[in-house]
């Protein structure tokens, strides 16, 4: 497949866990030489999976894609809370799970489909006063963070191992996977943190056919190894 990045390219990324959205976008540029170029939809460093990036003229195209909606596999675990609603912060809190049957969690998941008011993490990048929310909870300081109308088309208990629940979520643009983790946790009684998330597809973007940085770096070689024989 010819690529020409400076014109224009929509590139389906693989990101690596504890990679930021930005190091993705980082490392595409400076690999491929590319000036224009942006990320559809951020995800958490402690998340893996579909980011698109678009490159030239489809940097347009931006919020287009981020409007789609969006579909995440992953796991969250109860009877433990964490100030950043997944495994950036430490356990803050355990509470008993005993009492927590397959049947509760499923009747709690199903309580959030719909058009529902979702309170982001403090941790995120939200901006109150100016400032990012998660600049303020890392020095400690408190920040109010106003609710906003999101959708969860759908959100499948796929598994329960121990404390362990596997899940998948469709849901809108604004999601935050993880405060729906903390809010299952709260509903049940028992709190709950995410603790692994994979976004498997944007729209009709799917994940399966993602590059990773390494089919990135291999492009461009090739690329570069061809003008060199052209000349």
């Amino acid at each position: 497949m010819e690529y020409d990045f400076a014109a224009g390219e929509i590139l389906l990324i693989n990101k690596p866990l504890t990679w930021t959205s930005f190091d993705v976008v980082k490392k595409v540029r400076n690999t491929l030489r590319v000036k224009k170029i942006g990320h559809a939809g951020t995800l958490d460093p402690l998340a893996s999976g579909l980011l698109i990036l678009c490159t030239g003229k489809f940097t347009k195209r931006i919020d287009e894609i981020q409007a789609q909606e969006k579909e995440y596999t992953g796991t969250l675990t109860i009877g433990q809370t964490t100030p950043s609603y997944d495994l950036e912060t430490p356990v803050s809190e355990t509470m008993p799970t005993e009492h927590i049957t397959p049947a509760a969690i499923k009747a709690a998941a199903d309580s959030f489909v719909g058009t529902i008011e979702q309170v982001p993490p403090i941790y995120s990048a939200v901006m109150v006063d100016g400032k990012r929310a998660y600049d303020l909870a890392r020095k400690g300081k408190s920040a109010e963070l106003k609710a906003r109308s999101i959708t969860i088309k759908t959100f499948d208990i796929t598994g329960v191992e121990g404390n362990v629940i596997s899940f998948k979520v469709i849901c809108t643009k604004g999601t935050y996977i993880r405060s729906l983790a903390h809010d299952l946790g709260q509903k049940l009684g028992c709190g709950a943190h995410l603790s692994a998330l994979v976004r498997t597809r944007i729209g009709d973007y799917k994940l399966e056919d993602a590059l990773t940085i390494e089919n990135i770096q291999e492009i461009r070689k090739a690329q570069l190894e061809a003008d060199g024989s052209n000349t």
